[in-house]
Protein backbone atom coordinates (compact mmCIF):
# COMPACT_ATOMS: atom_id res chain seq x y z
CA UNK A 1 0.00 0.00 0.00
CA UNK A 2 1.51 3.44 -0.50
CA UNK A 3 1.51 6.71 1.47
CA UNK A 4 -0.09 9.81 0.94
CA UNK A 5 2.42 12.91 2.07
CA UNK A 6 1.42 16.80 2.84
CA UNK A 7 3.90 19.18 3.19
CA UNK A 8 2.71 22.47 4.44
CA UNK A 9 4.35 26.40 3.80
CA UNK A 10 7.06 26.31 6.27
CA UNK A 11 7.91 23.12 4.95
CA UNK A 12 8.39 24.20 1.09
CA UNK A 13 9.59 27.84 2.01
CA UNK A 14 12.35 27.39 -0.15
CA UNK A 15 15.19 25.48 -2.09
CA UNK A 16 16.83 23.66 1.03
CA UNK A 17 13.35 22.55 2.43
CA UNK A 18 12.66 21.22 -0.94
CA UNK A 19 15.70 19.00 -0.10
CA UNK A 20 14.76 18.31 2.95
CA UNK A 21 11.09 17.47 1.79
CA UNK A 22 12.85 15.08 -1.35
CA UNK A 23 15.04 13.20 1.74
CA UNK A 24 11.95 12.14 3.52
CA UNK A 25 9.99 11.35 0.20
CA UNK A 26 12.85 8.88 -0.84
CA UNK A 27 13.49 7.77 2.53
CA UNK A 28 10.25 5.38 1.90
CA UNK A 29 9.38 3.74 -0.87
CA UNK A 30 5.71 3.66 0.07
CA UNK A 31 5.61 7.49 0.28
CA UNK A 32 4.34 8.02 -3.80
CA UNK A 33 1.98 10.76 -3.41
CA UNK A 34 2.68 14.19 -2.09
CA UNK A 35 0.66 17.45 -1.61
CA UNK A 36 2.57 20.18 -1.62
CA UNK A 37 1.23 24.01 -0.40
CA UNK A 38 2.39 26.89 -1.13
CA UNK A 39 6.27 27.89 0.36
CA UNK A 40 5.36 30.07 3.64
CA UNK A 41 7.64 32.40 5.11
CA UNK A 42 11.32 31.86 5.23
CA UNK A 43 12.10 33.91 8.26
CA UNK A 44 9.63 35.40 10.80
CA UNK A 45 9.82 38.65 8.61
CA UNK A 46 8.84 37.43 5.52
CA UNK A 47 5.51 36.62 3.73
CA UNK A 48 3.89 34.11 2.33
CA UNK A 49 3.80 33.23 -1.29
CA UNK A 50 -0.29 32.98 -0.99
CA UNK A 51 -0.50 37.02 1.16
CA UNK A 52 1.60 37.81 -1.82
CA UNK A 53 -0.99 36.81 -4.35
CA UNK A 54 -3.85 38.05 -2.66
CA UNK A 55 -1.47 41.13 -2.68
CA UNK A 56 -1.06 41.04 -6.27
CA UNK A 57 -4.36 40.35 -7.78
CA UNK A 58 -5.67 43.32 -5.49
CA UNK A 59 -3.11 45.62 -7.24
CA UNK A 60 -3.99 44.45 -10.68
CA UNK A 61 -7.57 45.39 -9.90
CA UNK A 62 -6.86 48.87 -9.20
CA UNK A 63 -4.96 49.11 -12.49
CA UNK A 64 -1.50 48.21 -11.73
CA UNK A 65 0.99 46.18 -13.82
CA UNK A 66 0.12 42.98 -13.82
CA UNK A 67 3.91 41.90 -15.46
CA UNK A 68 5.27 43.65 -12.91
CA UNK A 69 3.33 43.35 -9.38
CA UNK A 70 4.11 39.75 -10.02
CA UNK A 71 7.65 40.17 -10.50
CA UNK A 72 8.41 39.41 -6.94
CA UNK A 73 6.33 36.18 -6.54
CA UNK A 74 8.17 35.29 -10.10
CA UNK A 75 11.44 35.92 -8.35
CA UNK A 76 10.73 33.77 -5.33
CA UNK A 77 9.87 30.58 -7.63
CA UNK A 78 12.45 31.48 -9.49
CA UNK A 79 14.83 30.98 -6.93
CA UNK A 80 13.80 27.94 -5.54
CA UNK A 81 13.90 26.64 -9.18
CA UNK A 82 17.80 27.61 -9.50
CA UNK A 83 18.98 26.67 -6.40
CA UNK A 84 17.81 23.40 -6.82
CA UNK A 85 19.64 23.66 -10.31
CA UNK A 86 16.62 22.60 -11.95
CA UNK A 87 16.31 23.29 -16.20
CA UNK A 88 12.22 23.85 -15.64
CA UNK A 89 11.05 27.44 -16.82
CA UNK A 90 7.57 29.02 -15.85
CA UNK A 91 7.88 32.05 -18.02
CA UNK A 92 4.61 30.66 -19.83
CA UNK A 93 2.58 30.39 -16.85
CA UNK A 94 3.56 33.46 -15.37
CA UNK A 95 2.39 35.04 -18.36
CA UNK A 96 -1.18 33.00 -18.14
CA UNK A 97 -1.72 33.89 -14.52
CA UNK A 98 -0.52 37.59 -14.80
CA UNK A 99 -2.98 37.33 -17.89
CA UNK A 100 -5.97 35.97 -15.78
CA UNK A 101 -5.32 38.43 -12.80
CA UNK A 102 -5.95 41.11 -15.43
CA UNK A 103 -9.18 39.08 -16.93
CA UNK A 104 -10.27 39.32 -13.19
CA UNK A 105 -10.94 35.68 -12.85
CA UNK A 106 -11.26 35.65 -9.33
CA UNK A 107 -9.56 35.87 -5.90
CA UNK A 108 -9.51 31.96 -5.38
CA UNK A 109 -7.70 31.61 -8.95
CA UNK A 110 -4.92 34.15 -7.55
CA UNK A 111 -4.72 32.46 -4.17
CA UNK A 112 -4.69 28.80 -5.27
CA UNK A 113 -1.67 29.78 -8.00
CA UNK A 114 1.30 29.50 -5.20
CA UNK A 115 0.58 25.56 -4.41
CA UNK A 116 0.21 25.05 -8.18
CA UNK A 117 3.52 26.52 -8.98
CA UNK A 118 5.01 24.63 -6.14
CA UNK A 119 3.73 21.19 -7.07
CA UNK A 120 4.91 21.84 -10.76
CA UNK A 121 8.26 22.38 -9.46
CA UNK A 122 8.38 20.30 -6.66
CA UNK A 123 6.90 17.25 -9.10
CA UNK A 124 9.83 18.10 -11.35
CA UNK A 125 12.71 18.02 -8.75
CA UNK A 126 11.44 14.35 -7.73
CA UNK A 127 10.37 13.29 -11.46
CA UNK A 128 7.09 12.64 -10.20
CA UNK A 129 3.80 13.29 -12.46
CA UNK A 130 2.25 16.30 -11.63
CA UNK A 131 -1.76 16.25 -11.67
CA UNK A 132 -3.19 19.29 -11.39
CA UNK A 133 -6.10 19.25 -8.38
CA UNK A 134 -8.52 21.46 -11.07
CA UNK A 135 -8.85 18.21 -13.04
CA UNK A 136 -10.11 15.81 -10.46
CA UNK A 137 -10.85 18.03 -6.87
CA UNK A 138 -14.41 19.13 -7.74
CA UNK A 139 -16.63 21.67 -6.37
CA UNK A 140 -20.58 22.49 -7.10
CA UNK A 141 -21.65 25.20 -9.07
CA UNK A 142 -22.78 26.55 -5.50
CA UNK A 143 -19.00 26.21 -4.31
CA UNK A 144 -20.01 22.95 -2.34
CA UNK A 145 -16.90 20.33 -2.56
CA UNK A 146 -18.17 17.68 -3.99
CA UNK A 147 -17.10 14.00 -2.56
CA UNK A 148 -18.06 11.83 -4.33
CA UNK A 149 -17.02 13.25 -7.86
CA UNK A 150 -13.60 13.84 -6.66
CA UNK A 151 -13.47 10.55 -4.85
CA UNK A 152 -14.06 8.65 -8.51
CA UNK A 153 -11.91 11.07 -10.65
CA UNK A 154 -8.88 11.03 -8.03
CA UNK A 155 -9.08 6.77 -7.39
CA UNK A 156 -9.18 6.85 -11.44
CA UNK A 157 -6.61 9.43 -12.68
CA UNK A 158 -4.10 8.94 -9.42
CA UNK A 159 -4.69 4.75 -10.25
CA UNK A 160 -2.74 5.03 -13.52
CA UNK A 161 0.74 6.73 -11.74
CA UNK A 162 2.91 5.23 -9.42
CA UNK A 163 3.92 8.67 -8.37
CA UNK A 164 2.46 12.14 -8.65
CA UNK A 165 2.37 15.22 -7.10
CA UNK A 166 -1.00 16.47 -6.43
CA UNK A 167 -1.62 20.56 -4.99
CA UNK A 168 -3.45 21.15 -1.86
CA UNK A 169 -5.98 23.70 -1.33
CA UNK A 170 -7.92 24.46 -4.38
CA UNK A 171 -10.07 22.38 -6.97
CA UNK A 172 -12.82 23.27 -9.64
CA UNK A 173 -16.11 24.66 -10.36
CA UNK A 174 -18.48 22.61 -13.04
CA UNK A 175 -17.32 25.51 -15.67
CA UNK A 176 -13.68 25.45 -14.50
CA UNK A 177 -13.68 28.25 -12.48
CA UNK A 178 -11.12 27.74 -9.70
CA UNK A 179 -12.44 27.13 -5.98
CA UNK A 180 -10.19 27.13 -3.17
CA UNK A 181 -11.00 25.44 0.20
CA UNK A 182 -12.16 27.81 2.95
CA UNK A 183 -10.24 26.44 6.03
CA UNK A 184 -7.58 23.98 6.25
CA UNK A 185 -7.40 23.48 2.51
CA UNK A 186 -4.32 21.48 1.89
CA UNK A 187 -4.62 19.38 4.71
CA UNK A 188 -8.32 18.44 3.47
CA UNK A 189 -6.72 17.62 0.11
CA UNK A 190 -4.29 15.27 1.24
CA UNK A 191 -7.23 13.44 3.28
CA UNK A 192 -9.27 13.21 0.10
CA UNK A 193 -6.19 12.21 -1.93
CA UNK A 194 -5.70 9.31 1.08
CA UNK A 195 -9.17 7.96 1.10
CA UNK A 196 -8.86 7.65 -2.87
CA UNK A 197 -5.95 5.69 -3.07
CA UNK A 198 -6.82 3.85 -0.01
CA UNK A 199 -3.68 4.77 1.78
CA UNK A 200 -1.81 2.94 4.60
CA UNK A 201 -1.19 6.51 6.34
CA UNK A 202 -1.65 9.82 5.79
CA UNK A 203 1.82 11.82 6.77
CA UNK A 204 0.81 15.51 7.39
CA UNK A 205 4.40 17.16 7.54
CA UNK A 206 5.08 20.32 8.80
CA UNK A 207 7.17 22.32 11.30
CA UNK A 208 6.51 20.75 15.03
CA UNK A 209 7.09 17.66 16.36
CA UNK A 210 3.32 15.80 16.20
CA UNK A 211 0.08 17.41 18.13
CA UNK A 212 0.96 19.22 21.71
CA UNK A 213 -0.87 18.81 25.09
CA UNK A 214 -1.02 22.59 24.76
CA UNK A 215 -0.62 26.19 23.25
CA UNK A 216 3.33 26.26 23.28
CA UNK A 217 2.69 30.17 23.33
CA UNK A 218 1.11 29.78 27.02
CA UNK A 219 2.91 26.36 28.20
CA UNK A 220 6.38 26.20 28.13
CA UNK A 221 7.41 23.14 26.11
CA UNK A 222 4.25 20.96 26.60
CA UNK A 223 4.46 17.24 25.61
CA UNK A 224 3.61 15.91 22.52
CA UNK A 225 0.90 14.14 22.41
CA UNK A 226 1.41 10.40 21.41
CA UNK A 227 -1.87 9.32 20.35
CA UNK A 228 -4.77 11.51 19.54
CA UNK A 229 -8.29 9.77 18.47
CA UNK A 230 -10.46 11.38 15.60
CA UNK A 231 -12.57 12.55 18.10
CA UNK A 232 -10.39 14.08 20.64
CA UNK A 233 -8.90 15.50 17.63
CA UNK A 234 -11.79 17.47 16.67
CA UNK A 235 -12.70 19.25 19.95
CA UNK A 236 -9.29 20.42 20.61
CA UNK A 237 -8.92 21.91 17.68
CA UNK A 238 -12.09 23.30 17.41
CA UNK A 239 -11.62 24.89 20.64
CA UNK A 240 -8.36 26.42 18.76
CA UNK A 241 -5.78 23.78 19.40
CA UNK A 242 -3.64 24.13 15.78
CA UNK A 243 -1.36 21.69 13.75
CA UNK A 244 -4.18 20.26 11.25
CA UNK A 245 -7.61 21.36 11.03
CA UNK A 246 -10.68 19.71 12.36
CA UNK A 247 -12.35 19.29 9.04
CA UNK A 248 -9.49 17.75 7.13
CA UNK A 249 -9.95 14.46 8.76
CA UNK A 250 -13.08 13.98 7.62
CA UNK A 251 -12.15 11.74 4.21
CA UNK A 252 -9.75 9.79 6.16
CA UNK A 253 -11.65 8.66 9.29
CA UNK A 254 -14.93 7.66 7.32
CA UNK A 255 -12.36 5.29 5.61
CA UNK A 256 -10.20 3.99 8.56
CA UNK A 257 -6.89 5.58 7.29
CA UNK A 258 -4.55 6.94 10.28
CA UNK A 259 -2.73 10.50 10.57
CA UNK A 260 0.65 10.47 11.28
CA UNK A 261 1.78 14.38 12.14
CA UNK A 262 5.56 14.65 11.57
CA UNK A 263 8.39 17.46 11.50
CA UNK A 264 10.20 17.69 8.36
CA UNK A 265 12.78 19.51 10.18
CA UNK A 266 13.18 16.26 12.64
CA UNK A 267 12.07 13.73 10.30
CA UNK A 268 13.43 10.85 12.41
CA UNK A 269 10.91 12.27 15.42
CA UNK A 270 7.66 9.51 15.44
CA UNK A 271 5.09 12.85 15.58
CA UNK A 272 1.70 12.07 16.53
CA UNK A 273 -0.75 9.38 15.68
CA UNK A 274 -4.90 10.31 14.79
CA UNK A 275 -6.47 7.34 15.02
CA UNK A 276 -10.65 5.88 15.67
CA UNK A 277 -9.06 4.41 18.36
CA UNK A 278 -5.65 4.54 20.81
CA UNK A 279 -4.03 1.04 21.11
CA UNK A 280 -3.83 -0.61 24.13
CA UNK A 281 -0.93 0.56 26.47
CA UNK A 282 -1.39 4.71 25.82
CA UNK A 283 -3.58 4.86 28.90
CA UNK A 284 -1.15 6.45 30.96
CA UNK A 285 -2.69 10.00 30.45
CA UNK A 286 -6.20 11.19 32.19
CA UNK A 287 -5.97 13.77 29.81
CA UNK A 288 -4.89 14.14 26.42
CA UNK A 289 -4.68 17.63 26.05
CA UNK A 290 -6.19 21.38 26.72
CA UNK A 291 -7.00 24.03 24.51
CA UNK A 292 -9.31 27.18 24.61
CA UNK A 293 -10.26 30.16 23.02
CA UNK A 294 -11.16 33.79 24.20
CA UNK A 295 -13.76 36.67 23.26
CA UNK A 296 -16.64 34.81 24.34
CA UNK A 297 -20.40 36.56 25.54
CA UNK A 298 -23.13 34.71 27.76
CA UNK A 299 -26.35 35.06 27.28
CA UNK A 300 -27.94 34.55 30.54
CA UNK A 301 -31.88 34.04 30.98
CA UNK A 302 -33.25 33.52 34.07
CA UNK A 303 -37.59 32.25 34.20
CA UNK A 304 -39.64 30.77 36.77
CA UNK A 305 -40.47 27.35 35.59
CA UNK A 306 -38.69 26.93 32.28
CA UNK A 307 -38.00 23.53 32.59
CA UNK A 308 -41.59 22.25 31.94
CA UNK A 309 -42.19 24.84 29.14
CA UNK A 310 -42.41 23.40 26.25
CA UNK A 311 -40.88 24.87 23.26
CA UNK A 312 -38.65 27.22 25.33
CA UNK A 313 -35.42 26.57 23.89
CA UNK A 314 -36.48 25.96 20.16
CA UNK A 315 -37.78 29.32 20.40
CA UNK A 316 -34.73 30.96 21.55
CA UNK A 317 -32.95 28.84 18.87
CA UNK A 318 -35.38 30.04 16.46
CA UNK A 319 -34.46 33.87 17.09
CA UNK A 320 -30.50 32.91 16.65
CA UNK A 321 -31.11 31.19 13.60
CA UNK A 322 -33.28 34.41 12.15
CA UNK A 323 -30.26 36.41 13.21
CA UNK A 324 -27.85 34.23 11.87
CA UNK A 325 -25.91 33.98 15.43
CA UNK A 326 -24.66 30.80 16.09
CA UNK A 327 -23.89 29.41 19.66
CA UNK A 328 -21.44 27.42 20.92
CA UNK A 329 -22.86 26.00 24.58
CA UNK A 330 -26.33 26.00 26.17
CA UNK A 331 -25.77 24.97 29.55
CA UNK A 332 -29.39 25.13 31.56
CA UNK A 333 -30.38 24.62 35.04
CA UNK A 334 -34.26 24.28 36.21
CA UNK A 335 -34.77 28.33 35.70
CA UNK A 336 -31.93 29.26 33.79
CA UNK A 337 -30.26 28.87 30.83
CA UNK A 338 -26.93 30.04 29.42
CA UNK A 339 -26.20 30.74 25.83
CA UNK A 340 -22.65 31.10 24.64
CA UNK A 341 -21.83 33.34 21.85
CA UNK A 342 -18.83 34.89 20.10
CA UNK A 343 -18.63 38.55 21.27
CA UNK A 344 -18.39 39.81 17.48
CA UNK A 345 -21.42 37.96 16.17
CA UNK A 346 -23.38 39.37 19.32
CA UNK A 347 -22.21 42.85 18.54
CA UNK A 348 -22.71 42.63 14.65
CA UNK A 349 -26.63 41.41 15.77
CA UNK A 350 -27.51 44.26 18.59
CA UNK A 351 -31.00 43.49 18.92
CA UNK A 352 -30.94 39.62 19.79
CA UNK A 353 -30.94 39.82 23.34
CA UNK A 354 -34.21 42.38 23.00
CA UNK A 355 -35.47 39.63 20.94
CA UNK A 356 -35.40 36.78 23.11
CA UNK A 357 -36.25 38.53 25.73
CA UNK A 358 -39.47 39.37 24.01
CA UNK A 359 -40.18 35.80 22.91
CA UNK A 360 -39.75 34.33 26.75
CA UNK A 361 -41.16 36.56 28.57
CA UNK A 362 -38.42 36.13 30.68
CA UNK A 363 -37.94 36.86 34.77
CA UNK A 364 -34.60 38.16 33.84
CA UNK A 365 -31.69 38.49 31.00
CA UNK A 366 -28.16 40.00 30.91
CA UNK A 367 -24.95 39.42 28.61
CA UNK A 368 -21.89 38.70 30.19
CA UNK A 369 -18.24 39.87 28.20
CA UNK A 370 -15.00 38.90 28.46
CA UNK A 371 -15.21 35.02 28.20
CA UNK A 372 -13.03 32.69 27.54
CA UNK A 373 -13.63 28.88 27.50
CA UNK A 374 -10.96 26.15 28.40
CA UNK A 375 -11.50 22.50 27.16
CA UNK A 376 -10.15 19.58 29.20
CA UNK A 377 -10.21 16.74 26.55
CA UNK A 378 -9.28 13.18 27.09
CA UNK A 379 -10.51 9.42 26.12
CA UNK A 380 -9.81 8.44 29.29
CA UNK A 381 -11.15 10.88 31.54
CA UNK A 382 -14.64 8.53 31.35
CA UNK A 383 -12.54 5.40 33.71
CA UNK A 384 -10.86 7.85 36.21
CA UNK A 385 -13.22 9.44 38.69
CA UNK A 386 -12.31 12.71 40.39
CA UNK A 387 -11.17 14.47 37.16
CA UNK A 388 -13.69 17.10 37.26
CA UNK A 389 -12.59 17.89 41.00
CA UNK A 390 -8.81 17.98 40.76
CA UNK A 391 -9.90 20.43 37.38
CA UNK A 392 -11.59 22.49 39.57
CA UNK A 393 -9.28 22.42 42.71
CA UNK A 394 -6.27 23.73 40.53
CA UNK A 395 -8.55 26.32 39.21
CA UNK A 396 -9.55 27.11 42.59
CA UNK A 397 -5.95 27.20 44.10
CA UNK A 398 -5.15 29.65 41.27
CA UNK A 399 -7.98 31.95 42.68
CA UNK A 400 -10.07 31.96 39.15
CA UNK A 401 -13.45 32.09 39.47
CA UNK A 402 -15.48 29.32 36.90
CA UNK A 403 -17.98 31.17 35.27
CA UNK A 404 -19.34 28.06 33.83
CA UNK A 405 -19.68 24.47 33.51
CA UNK A 406 -20.07 22.51 30.67
CA UNK A 407 -19.46 18.31 30.02
CA UNK A 408 -20.45 16.57 27.09
CA UNK A 409 -22.42 13.75 27.29
CA UNK A 410 -19.91 11.34 25.78
CA UNK A 411 -17.10 12.64 29.39
CA UNK A 412 -14.73 13.26 26.34
CA UNK A 413 -14.27 16.75 27.35
CA UNK A 414 -14.93 19.59 30.16
CA UNK A 415 -15.53 23.09 29.42
CA UNK A 416 -15.25 25.89 31.71
CA UNK A 417 -16.05 29.41 31.20
CA UNK A 418 -13.45 32.10 33.01
CA UNK A 419 -12.76 35.85 33.16
CA UNK A 420 -10.47 36.26 30.27
CA UNK A 421 -7.88 37.67 32.10
CA UNK A 422 -7.21 34.32 33.56
CA UNK A 423 -7.19 32.74 30.22
CA UNK A 424 -3.66 31.91 30.34
CA UNK A 425 -3.01 30.74 33.90
CA UNK A 426 -6.09 28.27 33.83
CA UNK A 427 -4.55 26.08 31.17
CA UNK A 428 -0.95 26.49 32.65
CA UNK A 429 -2.69 25.42 36.24
CA UNK A 430 -4.44 22.63 34.72
CA UNK A 431 -1.79 21.77 32.58
CA UNK A 432 0.46 21.16 35.25
CA UNK A 433 -1.96 19.69 37.36
CA UNK A 434 -2.59 16.63 35.35
CA UNK A 435 0.75 16.49 32.67
CA UNK A 436 3.25 17.41 35.41
CA UNK A 437 2.22 15.19 38.48
CA UNK A 438 1.74 11.77 36.53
Amino acid sequence: MAKVVKFGGSSLADANQFRKVAQIIRSDRKRRYVVPSAPGKRSPEDIKVTDMLYSCYDSVGLGRNATAEFLPIANRFDGIISDLGLTISLDDEYEKITENFRKRVGRDYAASRGEYLNGIILANYLGFQFVDAAKCVFFTAGGEFDPDLTDACLSSVLGGYSEAVIPGFYGAKPDGTIQTFSRGGSDFTGSVVAKAINAEIYENWTDVSGFLAADPHVVENPEIIDYITYKELRELSYMGASVMHQDAIFPVRAAGIPINIRNTNLPDAPGTMIVPEAPEGTEHKIITGIAGKKHFSVISIEKDEMNSEVGFLRRILTVLDNEGLGFEHIPTGIDTMSIVVSTEELHSHPDTVRYISQITHANHIEVINNMALVAVVGRNMREKKGTATRIFAALSHADINIKMIDQGSSELNIIVGIDEKDFEKAIRVIYDMFMLSE
